[in-house]
Parts: structure tokens; sequence; C-alpha cells
């Protein structure tokens, strides 16, 4: 079924849940300008989904970036996806730099784009979605600042939702914050560092996750809240499907 987006931004499209989305949006004609750092992976996507995705290998944070596809491209969707893999260690084992990793790449790059959506603006009805994590509900000892950056993402949402309301703008801003899964290069790293915290193997550990959250579930999620103009401003993701947070 066609969606009313002509064309949508997706940051960290190379792999994962933006991967997944990229193809589920190319795939009911919606162009795709989708950025990440890897020029290798984002040609194979590109390969497999053909011209309706464009690539743009790039930092997602870069604020020159930002307004020049915003100016040029005139995104009626952006999904804020970009996220850098935390460094698993327990907190007196981090050093700062470890420690906020994610939030000079995750918590960066969604205030970078959201605060050009506003100063832009996007066209009233666009729709922007921000992935936060379920680790932002319920911490991760294992993962330095990862779940406090997430955390942010979903402030950040929240008050550039408000500031385009008092402005009239009508641009929607949600947040989804996917659960745990080890269908992800993320999600797997995290899976193993926990395994090892519970001293039990990966399968177990697993185990305890089903029914596992896979990518394309998550794609359908970030279509729905999309295409949905009374959704609510916060969701947690799981197999089951997407939960309001109130």
């Amino acid at each position: 079924m066609p969606l009313p987006f002509q064309t949508a931004v997706v940051t960290g499209a190379s792999r994962g849940f933006g991967r997944a989305l990229s193809a589920a949006l190319v795939a009911t004609g919606t162009n795709v300008i989708g950025i990440a750092r890897d020029k290798s992976e984002l040609r194979a996507v590109r390969d497999e989904l053909g011209g309706g995705f464009t690539s743009f290998a790039a930092d997602a944070t870069d604020e020159a970036l930002t307004q020049g596809v915003i100016r040029e491209h005139r995104p009626s969707l952006l999904v804020l996806n970009a996220g850098v893999t935390p460094h698993m260690a327990p907190l007196h084992e981090q050093t700062w730099e470890t420690f906020s990793r994610n939030w000079h790449v995750d918590t960066r790059h969604v205030f970078t784009w959201m605060r050009a959506a506003l100063l832009e603006p996007l066209a009233p009805g666009s729709v922007v979605v921000a992935m936060s994590s379920g680790a932002a509900l319920a911490g991760s000892p294992l993962s330095g600042g990862y779940a406090s950056a997430k955390a942010a993402i979903r402030y950040i949402s929240g008050y550039a939702a408000e500031e385009s309301k008092r402005a009239g703008l009508d641009i929607r801003f949600v947040t989804l914050l996917p659960q745990l899964t080890p269908a992800t290069g993320l999600g797997s790293v995290g899976v193993e560092g926990y395994a090892a915290r519970q001293g039990v193997d990966r399968e177990t550990f697993v185990k305890g996750l089903q029914p596992i959250l896979t990518p394309d579930q998550v794609a359908k999620a970030v279509i729905d809240v999309a295409m949905d103009a009374a959704s609510s401003l916060e969701y947690r993701v799981s197999s089951t499907g997407l939960h309001p947070i109130s």
C-alpha cells in the first residue's frame, strides 16, 4: 500500500532496524535517503533496493549535512535511528570517553535533526520518529551512558513536539523504545554481555527474551506510528507490537 511520504530520511540505514525500514519504505514507493558512515554497506543496500534508495555515506551528527539534506530533498518523514555500539563494561571499568560514547552519536544526531526540522521547518504533516531504547526505562548497567543517552532522546523528542505545537508547525514527533533483541549487531553485543554477567550461555539468555523482536517488526512499528495522526508520543516496541507509554 503506497504511503503518503514521498521522501523519507533514515539514519543508520546500512544495517539492523534502519536497513529493514529502508526496505519497507522503498517497497511502498517512498524515496529513501539513507545515511550511515560505512560506504560499502550503504552500497550493498542500494544494490538491493535499487533507485528508490539514495545513499549518503556521512556522519549523521553533521549539522551542515542535516540542513543540506532537508533543504534539497524536503523529506516528510525522518527516522532517527543512527547509533554507536556502547562499550560493554561495568561502571568502574569505563572511562569518561567510553561512558559518553552514545551521547556523542545517538543523542547528538537526534538533537541536530530535530533542531533542523523545527528551524527549517519541515512541511506541515511531517513526522519525525526517534529510536530510543527499552534501556531508557530499565537501565543498562553494562553499557556505560547508553541508557541515559537514550533517555535524553525521549526528552528531546518531547521538547520538539511541544515547540512544534507552540509554533503551529503541525510536525509530529514520536519516540520508539524497542526491547533488547539479538537480531541486530548492537543487540547481539548486549546479549553476549548480559549473558556473561548472569553466568549463562547465549542460548539460555536468548530464551528469556522470547518471542524475539525482529528488524521487520520494528520497521512495521515505525510505519504504523508515522501513518497514525492520533498516535501517542512514546511507545515501547516488542514482538507483540506497540505499547503506549503513559
